[in-house]
């Protein structure tokens, strides 16, 4: 009897493959100083404010899709509407910064990066978009309600109120089920071993993004000695 071949060598789930594969660059991320100056209350709500409007240009790349990418079969079961951030981010920068807030408001160069690359995926690359979408939608399910309990409870916002809108997402009802539910979707990925490792890499240079985003933050809010 041919052991090995009754005894095939288990298929890494690729949600976890990605996950392992890009678990430095999360660390990194996680680690900035502006998150921990964030996270431990010694920011003041300006800062708050510039990282939203940050992720504000982030999130219309993402969420301003072409039409035809909502009918692709890489990406298209990915875009789900109960997502969509885009819409309670102005309504947290309009409670931050009043009705005129996006009045002279530009993107800082490393933000606008990140945005022209989220929307050059969303264009000519499905699968790339992917990774986008991977690396902000489940981190905002997960380490995203960390920095809303610190903003409602540091800054004195309503919980799940306005302020913190982008964190709350009231269409799903189970966060744990909805990610277990898109890991599925992740693992059954319509590609090549050789296109999910450039998702991987692409994972990775998300990651990366973000990280030059928050280090230009960190430098704009240094945390006074």
């Amino acid at each position: 009897m041919n052991v090995a071949a009754s005894n095939p060598t288990p298929v890494t789930p690729f949600s976890a493959l990605i996950r392992t594969a890009s678990q430095e660059q999360h660390t990194e991320a996680n680690g900035m100083s502006f998150i921990g100056d964030m996270l431990g209350g010694r920011l003041g709500v300006d800062a708050y404010r510039r990282y939203t409007e940050q992720l504000w240009f982030v999130y219309r790349a993402l969420e301003s899709v072409p039409g035809e990418l909502a009918g692709d079969p890489v990406a298209g079961p990915f875009i789900r509407p109960e997502l969509a951030r885009t819409a309670e981010l102005e309504r947290d920068l309009a409670h931050l910064g009043g009705p005129g807030w996006q009045a002279g408001l530009v993107p800082l160069p490393s933000t606008a990066a990140y945005a022209a690359r989220v929307a050059e995926c969303a264009r000519d690359w499905p699968a790339g978009y992917v990774a986008h979408h991977y690396t902000r939608y489940l981190g905002d399910l997960s380490g995203g309600q960390i920095i809303r309990g610190t903003a409602e409870k540091t800054w004195g916002f309503d919980r799940k109120g306005d302020g913190v809108r982008f964190y709350v997402f009231e269409g799903i009802a189970n966060p744990a089920a909805f990610k277990r539910d898109y890991r599925a979707l992740l693992d059954a990925l319509p590609v090549d071993d050789l296109e999910k490792q450039r998702v991987v890499e692409e994972c990775r240079r998300a990651y990366a993004l973000n990280t030059a985003v928050l280090r230009e933050l960190g430098r704009e809010f240094p945390l006074s000695a």
